[in-house]
């Protein structure tokens, strides 16, 4: 596809917020405050360690850019830190989800709020204090564009929080290779890629984001080469351990063990 193509696809599919999933899950029709708090606090009791990429920051009165805006909790999170928060997507659901949590924390929104591509972030050389994306660079199309201009709006000595998809996680050494040999006999009606990228991300209506890219520690040190210093943890898993069809060990119990060495995410804190 040209860039152009996943450029408009993007756009498309992710005008669905990421996080729609989990919103229906707890039966979320609507986007009270009440509502948004009830979505926020089953978020992050799900992604546990995400809080501490911004609690061991000091983000008061910083400039803080996140791109990739979903649901809007890690925004509205990072905001509520006192920080100078703007936020960029690609799709217009996510950046009217974020508009509206700003403006209910009674926080400027209109122009702080964007859409654009992080292929070509609308703000000057220099802008940030601190840029924030959680699994929105590797849908891109051009992971290495996306990362030259994260570094372009940093400050000098400016951080980046980047979650991009390990290559090397327990789904891809495991879960896929057995996905491939049973697409030997069952067929789906999808391609190959795309039953994977569905795996990772797919919107209600059951289609796979339009393009994924998953990387090693390797590919992340030198994406990352021009910033002076940079740290990788693996985070996350995305299942738990069977016994005769009974769950024995849950998905929670292994965040802090296996996850950490073949999780589904590889969290990037680099200093420009």
């Amino acid at each position: 596809m040209s860039q152009q193509t996943i450029d408009a696809k993007n756009a498309e599919f992710w005008n669905e917020l990421c996080g729609t999933w989990l919103a229906r899950t707890l039966g979320i029709t609507d986007v009270s405050p009440e509502t948004l708090r009830r979505f926020d606090e089953a978020y992050l009791a799900f992604y546990p360690y995400l809080e501490k990429y911004v609690t061991k920051q000091n983000l008061k009165g910083k400039k803080v850019l996140e791109i990739g805006l979903g649901y809007g909790t890690l925004g509205q999170f990072l905001a509520q830190q006192d920080s100078d928060y703007y936020g960029l997507d690609i799709a217009q659901g996510p950046v009217d989800m974020m508009r509206y949590r700003l403006t209910q924390l009674g926080r400027q929104s209109s122009y702080k709020v964007q859409l654009g591509s992080a292929l070509d972030i609308p703000y000057p050389d220099e802008s940030f204090d601190y840029v924030y994306s959680i699994g929105c660079l590797h849908h891109t199309g051009n992971l290495g564009k996306a990362v030259s201009e994260v570094y372009r709006v940093l400050i000098p000595g400016g951080k980046a929080i980047v979650m991009l998809y390990n290559q090397h996680s327990f789904r891809q050494l495991v879960t896929i290779p057995l996905t491939r040999l049973r697409s030997l006999f069952v067929a789906d009606g999808r391609t190959f890629a795309e039953h994977i990228r569905a795996m990772y991300d797919m919107n209600s209506g059951g289609e796979a984001a339009p393009f994924t890219e998953y990387v090693s520690q390797t590919k992340v040190k030198h994406l990352f080469q021009s910033f002076s210093q940079i740290k990788i943890d693996i985070q996350n898993f995305d299942t738990y351990i069977l016994f005769r069809g009974r769950v024995i060990i849950p998905r929670e119990k292994l965040l802090n063990n296996l996850a950490r060495l073949i999780g589904l995410d590889l969290y990037i804190t680099a200093t420009k």
